[in-house]
């Protein structure tokens, strides 16, 4: 019997392995009329990617992000308009799709939050100040406590030395 190879082992798991461990997708395919894709991309850079957060679907690989950029494709194709598109997105996920919400009752938060927590720290900063200025100042040492902080403080120098 011929002597087995741990080298030749190793390699032909990994062959067997390789196929497994790829997780590629096909690239989706263009529109073929470049004006229906120009149409995705304009549309798509509105929409704000669900899982990203901080990227349009344009910009995200996120597996929703491409499926959100394919439906936006088929509904243009359908012959919807860009406006219908953005309706049917916002109607099936709410104004946090698009990547600049309208200012109304419901986005307040969204839009004026971040103002309102910089105007809460301010308040609260100038409150501390304000306490920090009005404490009273300590009272000097007195004699007693003067001798023994430098008692102390021998202590420590002479132990230092001797180290």
């Amino acid at each position: 019997m011929a002597k087995f190879n741990m080298n030749t082992l190793v390699l032909s798991l990994l062959l067997a392995v390789a196929p497994l461990l790829v997780n590629a997708e096909e690239a989706p395919r263009p529109a073929p009329d470049p004006i229906l894709e120009k149409r995705v991309l304009a549309i798509a850079e509105e929409l704000r990617c669900l899982v990203c957060q901080n990227q349009t679907i344009a910009d995200s690989d996120a597996a929703l992000a491409v499926d959100l950029r394919k439906q936006v494709r088929e509904k243009l194709a359908q012959g919807m308009s860009d406006r219908d598109v953005t309706n049917f997105m916002v109607e099936r996920y709410g104004d946090f799709v698009l990547y600049r919400p309208p200012v109304k009752t419901t986005t307040w938060l969204l839009w004026f939050g971040p103002f309102l927590l910089l105007a809460g720290g301010l308040i609260v900063l100038g409150i501390t100040l304000k306490r920090r200025a009005h404490t009273e100042p300590t009272e000097a040492l007195s004699e007693t406590e003067k001798r023994r902080v430098a008692t102390l403080l021998g202590t420590i120098t002479e132990t230092k030395e001797k180290t």
